[in-house]
């Protein structure tokens, strides 16, 4: 056996055929992840590892070490966030750097900032002052609407308490969902609609339903980061697909599409998060010429759809759900406390899905279809939508203003919606980076949403997602002023 295999080294040229097998003691106390961190962590720092080395991919990594292929991309996920590793789009893992001496000023730690899936912050419990949120201010949503549709709601028959509820979802909930759609953007029918417990679900029973460990998903840099994070957990190679103010990076999705044989994408066609920009009608059919060259699903996060102008680019429309599923959520227009989604799809993949959904959770809670069913369906429902909207676009324009006063410019310039991206001036090092201004804007009460938490690897700017909520708030002014 070479040397370099006993002792755990890698030889300092770039290749990964020579990739050691780790001493992964599976009687030891600690998880295999743990084991894995630790033993490429002692690698880098020992320099048995040289910065710009690149890693084996998770499946030659994990059928050289004898674990699964989840196991690999928990443990790269680690090593990314240590700053030991750095993803580049197409190409892999590299080696980033050695751990900080004493000489170097270390990079704030995650646990540190409130991280995009803190329970403490969905709780709903939290004073910090959430800017970096994904919802609005109880009082911006229609009140009088939402609880007069739960006091109809709890009037549910007692015959109906028996059951789950139907394995679908509530049938006139459905029907709603299929004759709005029908109306405004395609025809379909309510055998085609499956209700779930909100978007973040309803991505998660696709990857159950169509991707194994180790397929390729491609999405949207900067994208939704709890879709990337739940992509990785299903033991997936995500692939970033660079998004800016003119939309996708067409090019770099035909040169990914050729090399990874992704299995489907996640794109969000209106109102993007976190940029708040819309595809044209040309880049959606552009889009979908390459999902059919390249033959692989479009997963349509539609969710902040009520929320923009009419006649907004949509996929589903144009593909009449062949190979676009389209996902909703009713979140954003009522509140995020109903857990209500819905996912539309083929006849033929529905049956798949509702198996899955089954398989995973049994149904969802009648009651809050209920609810929403009631809400949506009332006159007001309207109105109160196109309030919002309108209050929307009187603070997007305020938020824009203050962070400009306040030396950020936008990312990108939002379409509507409830986003505004901006950066500060100069590049991210060690010292000053989005999470460890996040960490300070923690200590002054104010929750920060870093581009490190939309991007798949190190963003080359310092920039935050704002919530126009709460974006032209003094206090995060005073913060942002006070950034050297």
């Amino acid at each position: 056996m070479d040397e370099s295999a006993s002792t755990g080294e890698l030889p300092c040229d770039k290749s990964v055929s020579a990739w050691p097998v780790l001493a992964i003691d599976r009687s030891k106390r600690g998880s295999l992840v743990e084991q894995i961190v630790a033993a490429i962590s002692q690698m880098v720092n020992q320099r048995a590892l040289r910065v710009g080395t690149k890693m084996p991919s998770v499946r030659q990594f994990a059928k050289s070490n004898g674990v699964s292929t989840f196991t690999v991309v928990e443990s790269y996920d680690r090593l990314l966030h240590l700053g030991l590793l750095t993803s580049r789009r197409g190409s892999g893992f590299f080696v980033a750097r050695p751990a900080a001496t004493p000489s170097q000023q270390p990079i704030e730690p995650a646990a540190s900032v409130v991280d995009a899936l803190a329970p403490e912050l969905y709780s709903g419990q939290s004073d910090l002052l959430p800017v970096g949120a994904g919802w609005l201010p109880p009082e911006w949503y229609g009140e009088s609407t939402l609880i007069d549709a739960v006091r109809h709601a709890m009037k549910i028959p007692a015959g109906r308490l028996r059951g789950y509820g139907h394995p679908l979802g509530l049938p006139a909930l459905r029907q709603q969902i299929a004759s709005t759609l029908s109306a405004e953007l395609f025809a379909l029918g309510p055998d085609q609609v499956l209700l779930t417990h909100g978007g973040t679900h309803a991505f998660d029973l696709v990857l159950r339903t169509l991707t194994r460990p180790g397929d390729t998903v491609l999405v949207e840099e900067p994208g939704y980061s709890n879709l990337h994070a739940l992509v990785r957990h299903h033991g997936c190679i995500a692939v970033g697909i660079p998004r800016g103010d003119a939309g996708l990076d067409f090019d770099v999705l035909a040169r990914q599409a050729a090399a990874t044989q992704p299995k489907l994408m996640f794109v969000n066609t209106v109102l993007q998060n976190p940029l708040g920009t819309s595809l044209t009608q040309a880049q959606a059919h552009r889009l979908l010429a390459l999902a059919e060259q390249f033959d692989f699903w479009l997963v349509e996060d539609d969710i902040y759809r009520e929320l923009a102008a009419p006649g907004e680019a949509s996929l589903a429309a144009m593909d009449g759900l062949r190979r676009v599923i389209r996902v909703g959520s009713f979140s954003k227009t009522l509140s995020p406390l109903l857990r209500v989604g819905s996912i539309c799809a083929s006849r033929s993949l529905v049956p798949e899905l509702l198996r899955v959904k089954m398989l995973a959770g049994l149904t969802t809670s009648e009651i809050n279809e209920r609810v929403v069913c009631d809400a949506v369906s009332a006159r007001a429902y309207r109105r109160t939508v196109a309030r919002l909207v309108q209050q929307l676009d009187g603070a997007r324009q305020q938020a824009l203003d203050a962070l400009r006063e306040a030396g950020l410019a936008p990312v990108a310039t939002p379409r509507g919606g409830m986003f505004v991206s901006a950066r500060l001036a100069g590049e991210p090092d060690a010292q000053r980076n989005g999470r460890s201004i996040a960490a300070q804007a923690l200590k002054a009460g104010i929750q920060l949403a870093p581009g490190e938490f939309f991007t798949l690897g190190q963003p080359d700017s310092v920039w935050f997602r704002f919530n126009v909520a709460y974006a032209a708030d003094p206090g995060l002014l005073r913060f942002l002023h006070s950034i050297d």
